[in-house]
This record gives structure tokens, C-alpha cells and sequence, in this order.
């Protein structure tokens, strides 16, 4: 199998209107609109460069369309929710797909039409711009630390099982966790909090996921000091790539400054080195072929378990 040139993108809100104050977060209202629109067309400019670096699948960041909203509770940024098929964001995500044949990975604010119910969602779209299916995540935080609070119970709830119809683009059985089969591979994915559970990454693994996407927003020493050591231990033990990406900046009104440090770990133990010559955008080549093959260390945990001891 040919290497595969994958991408994630770390940057931040890009609409230039948001208030200095928190206090002042309602003058955005009626706005929202423009704010999606802003970061949406920003998105489709990384697409475009990412295609012309010659990337095969992309991975966009964790609510992309809006700033880091759950720093604080604001009943405004409910609207800000949108149905993931045929909403403006997927439309137009589907359209640059096809026109630059690449994979896209939106992860999107969902409004689900038949419930009511909101979800932080990832929809996969192929290179002829059909939707394979969507992950909505799975675990929400809400707490706090050094740095600022995280109340994301607030504006979405949790999967609540099967997210997709049956298709033969979606491999495992298990309804939390799908796998999408893509043109370029096997693709999982776990948003941000999901990352810290032990039986998530293994769940995708045995499900056929040959790369693992993590698109996060994270700030805090710990988060930072643990970010690239939990992936590369998951990436190790299942065997496959795991592509993690943050946000990379400050945004208004919270100021709240993420580290960014976005980027591709590998299943022998390594951060690969980022290609790109873009700073919104990470860029690495994935040998999947070399899943295949045996591990260099000899190793071989999957054929060597216990299951039902642990």
C-alpha cells in the first residue's frame, strides 16, 4: 500500500468582529451565521492548500465553525448547531472535496433534526463528496483547571448509540465507534476528551482502524505535558497512526491560549515529521503498508492477550 499523505489543521476562530469582554458576548447575537461563514470559508482555503501539498485526507478541528464556545455557559451559541447532512457547513465541505479529491473530516456542532438533541459530531466525506457516515463523541467533559473551565454538558450530550444506517462504508459492529472505509484507508476517529479512555482507541483497532483521528481543544500543563505521550502509547500498543490536532492561538473574548503541538503519531513508538511549510497546517506521509508487516520490536499484543483476565 502506498504511503498516504494525511493533514490536520491547528488554528483558531478567524471572525475579526468577536467583543473584547465576555460581558459583552451578546452584541454576536443574530451573528452566528456570520461567524460559521467566516470560519468556513477560512477552512476551505487550508482544504485547497492542503490538496496543492498533495494531501490525500484531512482532518479539521474540533468545532471548527465557531471559537471554543464552552468556556463559559451562553444559551446564544445553542443556534450555532446545524444538521450535519445538509447543512451550509457540510455543503460546502462536500463540494471542496470532490472538486480537490480529498477525504474530509468536519467535526461540526450537530442539531439533530428528528430529536432536538445537540452533539459534538464528525462527519467523513469521500473524495466524490458523499457522506460515509458521522462519530459523535462519545465522552463530555465539564470541570476545570489552572487555565479555565470546560462546561460542554451544557451545549451537547453524548452518543447515544448507533449513529449511522448500516452500509458497507462502515466496518466493526460496535455502534459507538465506527470505522469508516475510506479510499485511503481505515479511518476511527475520537474527539478531544475521548482520547483519556482506555477502550476507545482499542475499540477502533479491533474495528480494522488503520488511522485514528483526535481533533481537540485543549489547554492546561497536564493536557499539554500528556498530549503527545498518550498517542504514542495508543499508536504503539494497537498498531496503527493516531493524528491529533489542537488549536493553536488565543481567542476572544476568553482569551484563553491553546498550545497547539498538533501531529501524527506512529505505531513504533514516534511523532512524525511535520512536512508542511504552512503553519495552520500539519502534514505527514503514512506508510500503511507497514501496518502489515510484523512489529519491529517482535511484539505481537493482539495475538498474545488474555481476554477475560483484564
Amino acid at each position: 500500500m502506498a504511503k498516504v499523505r494525511a493533514v490536520l489543521t491547528q488554528t483558531v476562530n478567524v471572525f475579526k468582529e468577536m467583543p473584547d469582554s465576555v460581558s459583552d458576548l451578546g452584541r454576536l447575537m443574530g451573528r452566528l451565521q456570520d461567524i460559521r461563514r467566516a470560519n468556513v470559508e477560512h477552512h476551505l482555503r487550508l482544504i485547497a492548500a492542503a490538496s496543492a501539498a498533495g494531501a490525500s485526507i484531512i482532518c479539521l478541528g474540533e468545532l471548527f465553525t465557531s471559537p471554543y464556545f464552552a468556556l463559559s455557559t451562553d444559551p446564544m451559541w445553542l443556534d450555532l448547531a446545524e444538521d450535519v447532512e445538509r447543512g451550509p457547513s457540510v455543503g460546502a465541505l462536500r463540494k471542496a472535496a470532490a472538486e480537490r479529491k480529498v477525504v474530509v473530516v468536519a467535526p461540526l456542532y450537530e442539531l439533530d433534526g428528528a430529536t432536538g438533541k445537540r452533539f459534538n459530531t464528525a462527519v467523513v466525506i469521500e473524495t466524490d463528496g458523499h457522506i460515509l457516515g458521522k462519530y459523535r463523541k462519545t465522552h463530555i467533559p465539564c470541570g476545570a483547571n489552572e487555565r479555565g473551565e470546560f462546561a460542554e454538558t451544557f451545549y451537547y450530550g453524548r452518543s447515544e448509540g448507533p449513529q449511522n444506517a448500516p452500509s458497507p462504508d462502515i466496518l466493526g459492529q460496535n455502534p459507538y465507534f465506527p470505522v469508516f472505509k475510506t479510499s485511503v484507508g481505515n479511518v476511527g476517529i475520537s474527539i478531544c476528551y475521548d482520547r483519556h479512555f482506555e477502550g476507545v482507541v482499542a475499540a477502533l483497532a479491533r474495528a480494522g482502524a488503520e488511522l485514528v483521528f483526535s481533533p481537540a481543544v485543549t489547554f492546561g500543563a497536564k493536557s499539554r505535558r500528556l498530549w503527545e505521550r498518550e498517542f504514542l502509547v495508543d499508536a504503539c500498543r494497537h498498531r496503527l497512526f493516531i493524528g491529533g490536532s489542537n488549536r493553536k492561538g488565543t481567542e476572544k473574548p476568553w482569551n484563553q491560549t491553546y498550545f497547539g503541538e498538533s501531529g501524527f503519531a506512529g505505531p513504533d513508538g514516534d511523532m512524525l515529521p511535520n512536512l508542511s511549510n504552512i503553519p495552520e497546517l500539519v502534514i505527514a506521509d503514512l506508510d500503511l503498508g507497514a501496518l502489515a508487516r510484523p512489529d519491529p520490536s517482535g511484539w505481537n499484543l493482539r495475538r498474545d492477550a488474555r481476554p477475560g483476565i483484564y
